[in-house]
């Protein structure tokens, strides 16, 4: 079986996760999504984030009636009371509680955007991530193929001189190496940022074309982002 798992902050899932989701489900057949928004993301550890809890009901909301689309709680918060430091949600340890309850034979597809994806030498345990799954990579226009394999770790990235023919080939296909494997996805770009969506609920702007209506009702009663 295949699964994708989907991690962010998604302070506030909109049409552009949505997007990747679709698409990566059709193209490479999963049968599951989980979508896991992060307790503390360790590259936001000082920015402001939307409680737990509103981020969970709204990717809730963006998942109901979607059967393969799963809403998770691998990165939640500890219950009150519970003797447990607060530490960063590292997606190699998502990764592993997630394929706890699979079976050996299931193969995880890790769904991210390339601009995230171009920092990946950077995550906790990056070279254990690729061992761990593949990794499915919304593109999109000015990145190359190149790119893509210059941003692995330095373990795993080819030789410069290799890649170097590359810059002139767009970042779609897939990309396989030795402990590598990456599929491109291209065309499902869309232009809407968390951050877009924010600064017009802030405005009181209409957020239909950015985020569902049931998310854009959830903002407006809720008064997430409010001035």
């Amino acid at each position: 079986m295949n699964v994708g798992l989907f991690g962010g902050t998604f302070d506030p899932v909109h049409r552009g996760h949505m997007a990747l989701a679709q698409a990566a489900e059709e193209k490479y057949r999963l049968r599951e999504i989980h979508f896991v928004p992060a307790h503390i993301p360790p590259h936001k550890q000082k920015q402001p984030l939307t409680p737990f809890t509103h981020r969970f009901a709204m990717l809730a909301l963006a998942t109901e009636g979607k059967k393969p689309w799963i809403p998770s709680l691998l990165e939640a918060p500890p219950e009150a009371g519970e003797d447990k430091d607060v530490c960063p949600s590292y997606s190699i340890d998502t990764i592993r509680k997630l394929k706890f309850g699979l079976k050996k034979t299931d193969q995880v597809f890790f769904l991210i955007g390339i601009d995230a994806f171009l920092d990946i030498a950077k995550w906790h345990q990056a070279e254990a991530l690729f061992a761990e799954c593949a990794f499915i990579v919304a593109s999109r226009p000015g990145h190359s193929l190149a790119d893509v394999a210059n941003a692995l770790p330095e373990r795993l990235r080819p030789k410069s001189q290799a890649t170097q023919p590359f810059q002139r080939y767009p970042a779609k296909g897939d990309l396989l190496l030795p402990g590598v494997k990456v599929h491109l996805l291209d065309g499902v770009h869309q232009a809407v940022s968390a951050t877009a969506v924010r600064m017009a609920a802030t405005a009181g702007k209409p957020l239909g074309k950015m985020t569902s209506p049931a998310i854009a009702e959830y903002i407006r009663k809720q008064n997430l982002y409010g001035k």
